[in-house]
Parts: C-alpha cells; structure tokens; sequence
C-alpha cells in the first residue's frame, strides 16, 4: 500500500495537473467563440460570390472554364486540414483516418493521388506514411487571414486549371456545435455544382466586358473562398474539440483527486487506529 507522502505528492501533481487543463479549457473556449465567429462571417461573402458565379456562368450556354469541366480522373488531389498541435481529442485522428481509409481504397498506385497538407500533425502523418505531398502549410495562426493561405490556396487551384490533378477533395472537421463536429468530405473541383445553382437563382447582373473574362478572374477566387471558409470551419472545430478534451481532461482530474483523497484519508486513518493500538498495547504490557 502507498505511503501517507506518496498518495500526497500525487494529489499535489494532480491539482498541479487540473490547473493546467483547466487554463487551457478556458483560453480554448475563448478562441472557439472568436473561430465561430470568424466562420459565421464568411458565410455571407461565399453565398454572395456563388450566387455572382452561377448567374454569370449559367446566363451563356457557350461560356466555357477547366474548373467548370468534368474530365477523367486521373489524379485526385486531396486538401487535407488538421492542427499543428494536439490535446484536441479525436479531432486529428478522425480526418486521417478517414482520409487514409478512401485514399487505401480508391487507388492502387501513387501516382493516382496526392496530399495538399494544412497542419503540422497532417503533414507528419503522411510523411511517415511515405504518402506524396504535393504542398503543406505549417504554423497558421488561431485566428488565419485569407493572406496567410492565399499563396497555397491559388497553387492548389493552379494544379486543377494546369491539369496536373482532374479533382479536389477538401477533408476537414465541419463545426457544428461546442461538443460536436464531424467529419466533411467535399469534392471542390471541378465546379460542376454551378451549372445546378444558376437554374436556381433568378437574379441577372450587367458586366462588362464579357462573361467568359469575369469568370476567368471569378472562378479561381470562388475556390479559393470554398477552401478558406472550410479552413475557418476546421479553426472553429479545434477549438471546441480542444476546449472539450481539457473539459474532460479535468473532469478526470477531479475524479482521480477524488479518489487519492480517500485513499489518503483511510490510509492516515488507518496509521492514527495503529499508533492507539501500539499505545494501548505498551500500557497494557506495563500493567
């Protein structure tokens, strides 16, 4: 059985412990609520730029674009988001795993896809996996700005107009509440959901000087935002899914003190019954 001083000083690592985790819950709640935020924010533009899009490119049966086009699969692209850090539960894990499972899946040869990596954890995954990276982007602030992926997010799109890859898959957690986010898959390239929206929107816009120059200019900007704004999602996800791990985390920690605490109190009190017994015993044996 553990010594009176052995159960204190894991009580006292504990609480040290709890502190910590408990700090972190509070500054991830705190950058969750700003994430969220961010997200929300963006979605006005998008809507607004996919409306523009599908009323220009759906106004001229003989506009045409690659990123409009279906082509041959070749090659697949995959946009991949993760953290730089962990402690955010299956946040990471959840993403590679079901990105590993498709790419195991859908190809035979590495030459049939590529990895564009967002995050230190995603990028050292498959590397160690020996799995082609044909860009990554580490070290993105909590809070990113549209400049500081716009370089990553024009090559990406350059890739698919260059016909260097014939489809782009974004995988990223999509946030949909503090205590739940969930995996999303979406195929962003080719645009062929554009042709789909423009039968269902009613508004025509005046441009000038002709569609097939606005969309040259439209198009890779709109793929660009869809890419942003899932990396705004995915920010939003960590937070919360880290917030929710150090929850848990100090949950925990209460619990294990807890129980250290009556472990420590049975254990005194078991050393206080022995030290009375010892004594009445000594008196005893002078009698």
């Amino acid at each position: 059985m553990a010594s009176l001083r052995d159960i204190k000083t894991r009580i006292n690592s504990t609480q040290k412990t709890k502190q910590i985790t408990k700090a972190m819950q509070m500054v991830s709640a705190s950058k969750m609520n700003k994430a969220e935020q961010n997200a929300k924010a963006f979605v006005p533009y998008s809507e607004k730029i996919q409306e523009v899009v599908a009323s220009i490119a759906g106004s001229d049966q003989d506009t045409e674009h690659p990123m409009l086009q279906e082509r041959e699969v070749k090659k697949t692209a995959y946009f991949v988001i993760t953290s730089d850090r962990g402690l955010a539960g299956a946040f990471n894990s959840s993403i590679l795993r079901s990105v590993y499972r498709t790419i195991q899946e859908r190809h035979k040869s590495k030459d049939e896809y590529t990895v564009i990596a967002v995050g230190r954890v995603g990028r050292d995954f498959f590397r160690k996996r020996d799995i082609p990276l044909t860009n990554e982007i580490i070290g993105l602030s909590d809070q990113p700005n549209f400049t500081d992926i716009k370089d990553l997010t024009s090559e990406t799109v350059q890739l698919y107009i260059d016909e260097e890859i014939d489809e782009l898959i974004v995988y990223y957690n999509h946030y949909v509440s503090a205590i739940s986010q969930e995996v999303s898959s979406t195929r962003l390239l080719p645009l062929t959901n554009v042709a789909e929206e423009a039968t269902k929107k009613s508004i025509e816009y005046e441009y000038e000087p002709n569609q097939q120059e606005i969309l040259n200019v439209l198009l890779p900007q709109y793929a660009e935002s869809l890419i942003y704004g899932a990396l705004l999602d995915s920010k939003a996800s960590e937070h919360a899914s880290r917030m929710t791990a150090m929850q848990s985390a100090t949950d925990n920690a209460n619990d294990l003190i807890d129980d250290l605490s009556l472990a420590y109190n049975r254990a005194r009190q078991a050393a206080i019954t022995q030290e009375i017994t010892e004594i009445v015993g000594g008196a005893a044996a002078q009698e």
